[in-house]
């Protein structure tokens, strides 16, 4: 039968020896055994694949954030809401830092990866505006869900850097240091 980790687990294999643009959907057709009519009802593209589930992982990043703590500030809870997305298990089938090796380095994948992007700003966006009682579009929403953005890439070129290192506490150590630096701002504004 055929599934997401299917698919995911026979393109990554053909991206480790192809490389991605190299290995067509024809191909991670015929080596899932599909036609590749069935790969569509899975992925939209190629590009999808290495997204994974990305609806999914979407809906998963709302919840944690509607779930965090109560008594947090809204800084402190989107940090614990990115921090809490980013664990992954390390078993996990693509390993998560192949992934996102994929995700970030392949020139291929960027102008799709810049959409990706946005949808995941969206969700903090969301979820700040209810917070502050205004609209996703307004400017302190959008600010958020960009700052996030920018923690997160920050941490993950870090870790792909040295994927030894622990990305959770990389995430923590940047949440720590942009918060340092807006209260040293702060501070000499006054």
């Amino acid at each position: 039968m055929t599934s997401h980790g299917a698919i995911e687990q026979a393109a990554f294999t053909l991206f480790r020896a192809r490389g991605f643009e190299a290995t067509t959907l024809d191909a991670i057709a015929e080596a899932v055994g599909v036609g590749r009519r069935t790969l569509f009802r899975y992925y939209r593209s190629k590009n999808d694949i290495p997204w994974g589930q990305f609806d999914r992982t979407l809906a998963g990043f709302r919840e944690i954030l509607e779930n965090t703590p109560e008594g947090l500030d809204l800084y402190e809870a989107i940090g614990s809401g990115i921090v809490e997305f980013n664990r992954f298990p390390t078993e996990a089938s693509p390993p998560h830092v192949e992934r996102m090796r994929l995700i970030l380095e392949t020139p291929a994948l960027q102008a799709h990866s810049a959409l990706r992007y946005g949808e995941w700003r969206q969700v903090i966006a969301e979820y700040a505006a209810a917070r502050l009682g205004v609209g996703a579009d307004a400017l302190e929403p959008r600010l958020l869900g960009h700052v996030g953005l920018a923690l997160a890439m920050t941490a993950y070129e870090m870790w792909l850097d040295d994927p030894e290192r622990s990305l959770t506490e990389l995430l923590t150590q940047s949440l720590t240091a942009l918060s340092d630096q807006v209260g040293r701002g702060a501070r000499s504004a006054r």
